[in-house]
């Protein structure tokens, strides 16, 4: 299972969904990578990662391997660095990847990260891939490589006009480079239930044709601190609300998944 997380609107909570949905995965037993896309690297940092601490087992280093003709190649596997968290591991992301991006756009190296991940899902049952808030060669990449696609939103107008927006890309996308990447969903966070307003525009995304997935994950502080010390939800607080609510939409698309199968 390869899933995407996306939106081109940036602080609707993409690396906090990536993250806790991958150590749910990881808590059930499956053996899951994270692979951090955005050069800001939240979700390495959530996971521990200092990501301006020198290493070469990075996703830029990763990538960088196929744009080079003289590099010494390590093995895909050995990218994956093992997280404080049962089955849970991170390739993470690095400053590197702004200066490499145009050499890798120069020598057309967009579906390598599919190569990438045909390899590793051999080893992992679970990859989710975080990516940048908008449609760069990185976005791109994890879009041609993935299989699902998660679509984060906060309940604005100016969310309701990039989702559109957003659907045309992904349909183009998926038209010229990727006919198996299937939306799963768009995940409402940072759901205030006491207010009107994030009510009427979810049903106005409904009414529009675009899958909302329930639950919707609402807003809470213990989100921030979990941030803060680190630690997944389903570590740090496992009987919060949120954390019950990630649960739940956690099970809900691996029973999509299961229907879809049988």
């Amino acid at each position: 299972m390869r899933r995407i997380i996306f939106n081109q609107k940036g602080g609707v909570g993409k690396s906090s969904i990536t993250v806790n949905l991958a150590a749910i995965s990881a808590a059930k037993g499956y053996k899951t990578l994270v692979i951090d896309l955005d050069v800001q690297g939240n979700s390495s940092h959530y996971l521990g990662f200092d990501i301006n601490q020198k290493s070469d087992k990075t996703i830029a280093d990763l990538l960088n391997q196929t744009a080079s003709w003289f590099s010494m190649a390590s093995p895909t596997l050995d990218y994956p660095q093992p997280t404080d968290y049962d089955n849970l591991f991170l390739i993470p992301s690095s400053p590197k990847l702004d200066k490499l991006e145009p050499e890798l756009e120069r020598r057309y190296k967009i579906y390598k990260l599919r190569e990438t991940l045909d390899e590793l899902e051999k080893e992992y049952e679970h990859i989710y891939i975080d990516t940048p808030p908008n449609l760069n060669f990185y976005t791109k990449s994890g879009l041609i490589a993935a299989h699902n696609l998660l679509i984060p939103f906060d309940c604005d107008s100016f969310s309701q006009q990039a989702l559109i927006n957003l659907m045309d890309n992904l349909a183009e996308l998926r038209d010229d480079h990727n006919r198996e990447l299937s939306l799963e969903g768009i995940v409402v966070n940072m759901f205030n239930a006491q207010a009107n307003f994030p009510r009427q525009i979810i049903e106005s995304v409904k009414e529009l044709g675009f899958p909302v997935l329930e639950p919707y994950l609402p807003q809470s502080i213990k989100m921030k601190e979990s941030h803060f010390q680190q630690i997944p939800l389903i570590h740090f607080q496992p009987k919060h609300k949120l954390t019950q609510q990630f649960s739940l939409l956690h099970q809900q698309l691996s029973d999509v998944k299961q229907a879809v199968k049988s």
